[in-house]
Formats: structure tokens, sequence, C-alpha cells
């Protein structure tokens, strides 16, 4: 048997094993969550998540469960999708977070949601761009901190420890905000 046979026979069991609808469903809604932390856009995070999802698709072959756990190659992936965007931009694109309302309750409580959101996107805008990408690893992609410790290549500690500190210097602003 060649060594080319035996890649072949090799990725076919990779690709055979993995469920890629099953991939597509659970990782969907946190890469384009990862997104729209990140650039605040929805049309753009979904074409950034479609994007992410091809080129996830296109370079299956290429995943070794033996080297990183799916979500982190995902994460990965949709990381350098980010990069490359923000490259042909050439520019560093504000952080905006969409707030759904299922029930909007008193026109005082959207009011006040609706000055909270400001808030946050104004604090989150202005966050050193490390910070502001694991706040998206975090909350918009929902991954732990050993995950964004993978992608960053920073230590887990150091993740938490820059994770506990924005959230609390967001709490800080956000607690000041309501005292205005």
């Amino acid at each position: 048997m060649t060594t080319q046979t035996r890649t072949l026979k090799g990725t076919h069991a990779l690709t055979k094993e993995m469920d890629w609808e099953a991939t597509y469903r659970e990782y969907l809604p946190r890469v384009y969550n990862f997104f729209l932390y990140r650039l605040g856009d929805r049309a753009l995070a979904e074409d950034l998540t479609a994007e992410s999802f091809e080129k996830a698709w296109r370079g299956r072959s290429r995943f070794r469960r033996e080297l990183s756990s799916l979500s982190t190659w995902l994460f990965a992936i949709a990381r350098n999708v980010a990069i490359d965007h923000f490259r042909k931009r050439e520019q560093d694109v504000s952080l905006e977070v969409v707030s759904e309302q299922a029930d909007p309750g008193s026109l005082e409580e959207v009011i006040q949601r609706n000055q909270d959101v400001t808030k946050l996107i104004q604090l989150l805008s202005q966050l050193p761009a490390r910070e502001r990408e694991i706040v998206a690893f975090k909350y918009g992609g929902g991954l732990n901190n050993r995950e964004i410790a993978r992608l960053t290549r920073l230590s887990e500690s150091n993740v938490g420890i820059i994770l506990y500190r924005v959230v609390a210097k967001l709490r800080i602003e956000m607690d000041v905000n309501h005292e205005r």
C-alpha cells in the first residue's frame, strides 16, 4: 500500500466519522455569534460564518482529532476569516451587540435596555483588539477559557484574568452609567 493510498483511506475514514450536518447545526450559532460580537453587523456575520464553514468543509481532511478539539479547529478558522476581513478593510471595525427582545415590556424598560446596550457597545468598542477578541470568543462563541487560550496562544489563567478584569471594568462603567 502506498503512502498516498494510506492517506486517502485515512481521509475517507475521517470524513466518514464526522457528521458534518450535526457539526454545522451545533456550531453555526456559536460561530455566527462570535462574528456578531466582533463586528456588530448581522449580514457581515452571516457572510463570514458561511465563509468559515466553507473553509472548514474544504479543509476537513486536515482536521486531526488528536491535535485539537473540533471547536478549537473551527474557531481558529473563524478567527483567520475575521483577520482576513480586517486586512481587506484595513481598519478596525467597532463592536456592536444586537439585542433581541421577545417581550419588550414597558416603554421605560425598553428605553433603559436600549441605553444599556448602546453604552455596552461604546465600552466594548473602546477595548483593545485582543480584549475584544477574547470577549467575542467567550460570550459570542461560547468557548471556554482553555479553548480561547489555545486560539490566542495565551495561558488559560491569563485568559481568565483578562476576562475577569474586562468584565469587572465593564460592570463598573455600566454602574456609573446607571447612577447618572
